[in-house]
């Protein structure tokens, strides 16, 4: 760890011991469903930023697209002085576009992700790169109660959440986490990418590569209950399945059971018939007027919106008012 940077492991991190009580609880319901947290162990995340490059996936190059053109834009809705609170910060590569237009002297980045191993390598290279930078980074579920570090003096707690990972929330969750941010981000705002509707053909491609990038990273679910958990199952006996489900505005991935079978996970046994599925993750797709309603209710004033020449995503920016 490269010195300036100030390592924060939270009481409330994803570890085997949930993941095991989380996948018992998801092959015991019907239909079989487990949060698509799960995908983000080490191997898990570095699939996701291979399927950040394919061209098939139009989410990542679009979005920083927008970052490259209007980030001096989007700082200047930030204020002067900044406590950068970046929601499920990975690879930390978008926000590298709005350090570049913000003073390093008025800033100080707080990136919080699940994933710690792969979220230290990330800060020692931004860290690297951005000498005399403030980090601070947390370990931490975003969307389950966290301690964030005390905002500076005079300072501003911004909100960045990129990638229309809120899509990957259900409705409940998404108004969930936007209350919690809200509350967390008071006085402050909130920058947030959202993929909106478009063509069904664009979106079936975007998680269909012909690579099998995001077959593998779906897969990577039960690889890691392999290893994690000594969870037991056939060998190829599920296969990653991507399709648009229009009545909910989203795509839906699944894990579906290539023949009936059986998974054997801490002296549980469960039953999969040929053709059933584990629902691993969905991502909703917005109108702008759509979300900024969602968000007035969760109580964000919208503000400014940043779009595509084609209309496929957008960046907002949302108003967080003051602690009642």
């Amino acid at each position: 760890m490269k010195p300036g940077i100030e390592w924060r492991q939270p009481r409330a991190s994803a570890d085997s011991e949930q993941f095991a009580a989380d996948l018992h609880a998801a092959l015991s319901r019907s239909p079989k469903a487990i949060s698509p947290k799960y995908f983000y162990d080490e191997a898990g995340s570095q699939l996701f930023e291979r399927i950040c490059e394919l061209p098939e996936y139009y989410p990542t190059r679009t979005e920083l697209a927008l970052l490259q053109t209007h980030a001096a834009d989007m700082a200047a809705q930030m204020g002067a002085q900044v406590q950068l609170v970046e929601y499920g910060a990975g690879a930390l590569r978008k926000v590298r576009l709005l350090l570049d237009a913000i003073p390093r002297d008025s800033v100080q980045f707080v990136p919080v992700d699940i994933s710690g191993p792969h979220l230290l390598a990330a800060c020692d290279g931004l860290a690297g790169d951005y000498p005399g930078l403030a980090i601070q980074p947390l370990v931490a579920d975003f969307t389950r109660p966290h301690t964030l570090p005390p905002c500076p003096d005079g300072s501003r707690r911004v909100g960045f959440f990129p990638g229309s990972s809120i899509g990957n929330f259900t409705p409940a969750e998404a108004d969930a986490f936007l209350r919690l941010a809200a509350g967390e981000l008071a006085g402050g705002g909130l920058l947030i990418g959202i993929d909106l509707e478009k063509d069904h053909d664009t979106l079936h491609a975007a998680y269909n590569d012909a690579a099998g990038v995001t077959a593998a990273f779906n897969l990577n679910v039960l690889d890691r209950a392999r290893k994690e958990l000594d969870a037991q199952f056939p060998q190829d006996g599920f296969e990653h399945l991507a399709f648009y489900n229009p009545a909910y505005r989203r795509i839906e991935m699944h894990l579906r059971a290539r023949q009936a079978l059986e998974l054997a996970l801490g002296g549980e046994v469960y039953t999969f018939h040929e053709g059933e599925t584990l629902h691993t993750e969905h991502s909703h797709k917005y109108t702008v007027s759509g979300f900024q309603a969602m968000a007035a209710r969760a109580g964000f004033k919208p503000g400014k919106v940043w779009t595509d020449a084609n209309g496929w995503f957008a960046v907002l920016w949302l108003e967080a008012g003051q602690h009642e």
